[in-house]
C-alpha cells in the first residue's frame, strides 16, 4: 500500500531513537487519534474509538522528533500508511504504521517555538554568514534547498539546536540525524 495519510493525534509513548546497522537514524512513536463527537441528549463531548498508530521517522527528521516531540503532546501527522499483519500462536493481529513525512506540533492546543536548521554549526536565525553552497566561489556544488537529495559524502555537515532545559546548544550530526555525544 502506498497510501499518504494526515492524522491529527496525541503522543501516547515516549519517542525511541536508534539508529540502523547502516547508520540510518531512526525515531518511532504510538499515536493515538480519538473520535469526538457532540452528544445532544446529554449536551456533553463524548469520546468515540481510538485508532492507534506506530508512527517511523527517519534520517533528519528522526533527530527533529526525537528532540521535539515528547509523550503527551498533540500533533499533527503526515506519511505513507502501510497496514501490516502477522499470526503468533494461532492468533491474527494487525497494525497501523505510519512512515512519516511530516511531523509537527498542533497548535490548537498550544503555541510552539520553530528553529530552522541550515546544515552550519549553528541554527539558521543567528548563523553567522556563509558563503552559500553552489555559488561560483564555493567548491560545494550541492543545494541543501533540493529536497530529496543527499549532500555529497566528502561534505561535512553539523547543526546545532537548542537544549530544551536551557543548558546550551545540543550538536547534531545532520547526516544521521542523531545528536553528536548523547548517551544511548
Amino acid at each position: 500500500m502506498n497510501d499518504m495519510i494526515s492524522v491529527r493525534g496525541f503522543v501516547a509513548s515516549e519517542v525511541k531513537s536508534s539508529t540502523t546497522t547502516r547508520g540510518t537514524a531512526t525515531a518511532s512513536f504510538r499515536l493515538g487519534t480519538t473520535e469526538r463527537r457532540y452528544d445532544r441528549a446529554t449536551s456533553t463531548w463524548v469520546d468515540g474509538n481510538t485508532n492507534w498508530y506506530t508512527v517511523q521517522s527517519f534520517r533528519f527528521l528522526a533527530g527533529h522528533v526525537g528532540c521535539s516531540i515528547k509523550k503527551g503532546q498533540r500533533v499533527l501527522v503526515m506519511g505513507r500508511l502501510r497496514l501490516r499483519q502477522w499470526e503468533h500462536e494461532g492468533r491474527v493481529y494487525h497494525v497501523a504504521e505510519i512512515d512519516a513525512e511530516s511531523v509537527g506540533h498542533d497548535l490548537m492546543w498550544g503555541s510552539a517555538n520553530f528553529t530552522r536548521m541550515n546544515g552550519t554549526s549553528a541554527p539558521a536565525d543567528s548563523a553567522p554568514p556563509v558563503e552559500a553552497p553552489g555559488t561560483p566561489d564555493s567548491n560545494n556544488e550541492w543545494d541543501p534547498e533540493d529536497q530529496g537529495t543527499n549532500p555529497p559524502e566528502d561534505v561535512s555537515i553539523a547543526s546545532t539546536i537548542d537544549n530544551p532545559d536551557g543548558t546550551g546548544p545540543l550538536l547534531v550530526n545532520t547526516t544521521t540525524g542523531e545528536l553528536v555525544g548523547a548517551g544511548v
